[in-house]
């Protein structure tokens, strides 16, 4: 049995942080019902079809349940379609709400309460719910009530102004670190904490999530070192952000490498590997000098495939840098079932990336179809009577 049978989800969020979320959950076997509106529903069924280009795809296919974003973001869910204006349709998630374990919402502060269904309206029907919303800037301070995304809170928490070349701008992400490592993974972490909790006390709690608190959490060492000698780290000027030859990346003879030699012992069996141990005092100089430029020619003179030969023999922390395609396809990947296949009415196969959690008991579930919009209203309704 999956460990998280038994617990239903009731899933109001759109889009990316709350889908990861609740996918999360829904790999290790929670019911989690998709609560979406009357009209276009979750936002992400409306992006391109999956496999347009071969299947000949149009945007109106099941109501974009081929979107690709949506299928990446909602296997294994159930959905329902509510509409919470409506007194008929408030009443009836008010039924759903008595009876389920948690509670996660992606809107602004305040929406909820307009809709009624805030943390307060559902905790008279069931005190022992697990009420997550997640938002960009939490349930209070001075950005409560403003917009954003990754990008912005990102640029919020220093993290943006730390990322990219010393002499270039700010360089954004291609994963998006606010959205699913301060928003959904910090989301999915408090939420079974307050389970956890529920299991002693008997008492549900309201889980606070800001995407901004979350991703400012990644922070932890360049912010310790702050704090300790108020030096505000530069872009591309400390250890771990491109400030020192050992720790880099390079242009090989076909692409790119990443070296992260930061222990002596790892730098040394790079230099005296390649035959060049006078390299060893630079370890630490910043790029630029005569020192890296020697060091950007060692790693000209090989190509990737070497470079990822020569680690196997030295262990020195070099690795190719790989395009996505490339890294997918990879034994890695592979190896550690990073990528799952299954077959979705009316698509057929569809890979997706598999769930990083491996347990040695209960692993994750095998992955369910995503719902087509509203495919479960009367079922679900049903079952609440």
């Amino acid at each position: 049995m999956a460990p998280l049978t038994g617990v239903t989800v009731l899933d109001l969020t759109r889009l990316l942080p709350g889908g990861f979320c609740t996918q999360l959950l829904a790999d290790f076997g929670a019911d989690v019902i998709k609560v979406e509106d009357t009209g276009a529903g979750d936002y992400i069924r409306q992006a391109p079809p999956y496999y347009e280009a071969e299947a000949g795809y149009d945007d109106d296919d099941v109501a974009g349940t081929r979107s690709a974003l949506y299928l990446s973001l909602n296997r294994s869910k159930r959905s329902i379609r509510l509409d919470l204006k409506s007194d008929q349709g408030r009443a009836a998630f008010m039924r759903l709400a008595e009876v389920a374990d948690v509670l996660v919402e992606g809107f602004r502060p305040g929406v909820t309460e307009r809709l009624g269904v805030d943390y307060e309206s559902v905790k008279g029907v069931n005190p022992g719910i697990v009420y997550c919303a997640i938002t960009g800037y939490g349930q209070d301070g001075p950005n409560r009530d403003r917009a954003g995304h990754d990008l912005n809170y990102l640029a919020s928490t220093g993290m943006l102004a730390m990322t990219g070349a010393a002499d270039g701008p700010p360089v954004q992400p291609a994963g998006q670190i606010g959205d699913l490592g301060g928003g959904a993974m910090t989301s999915a972490f408090g939420i079974l904490t307050a389970l956890f909790e529920k299991q002693r006390s008997g008492e549900g709690q309201m889980v606070d999530i800001s995407m901004t608190d979350g991703a400012l959490s990644w922070l932890a060492m360049p912010a310790g070192a702050w704090f300790a000698d108020g030096q505000v780290p530069g872009r591309g000027a400390s250890i771990l952000n491109g400030g020192v030859c050992c720790y880099l990346t390079y242009e090989a003879a076909d692409g790119w490498v990443s070296c992260g030699a930061l222990e002596p012992k790892f730098w040394k069996a790079f230099c005296e590997g390649t035959g060049n141990p006078d390299l060893i005092p630079v370890q630490f100089e910043p790029p630029g000098g005569e020192g890296w430029q020697r060091v950007a020619a060692v790693f000209r003179a090989r190509t990737r495939d070497e470079w990822k030969a020569f680690n196997d023999q030295y262990d020195c922390c070099v690795e190719p840098i790989l395009e996505l395609d490339e890294a997918l396809e990879s034994d890695l990947v592979r190896q550690r079932g990073m990528v799952v296949e299954f077959e979705q009415p009316g698509v057929g196969a569809v890979r997706q990336l598999g769930n990083p959690v491996k347990l040695s008991g209960t692993p994750a579930i095998d992955p369910q179809p995503a719902p087509d919009i509203g495919a479960d209203t009367s079922s679900v309704l049903s079952e609440a009577g």
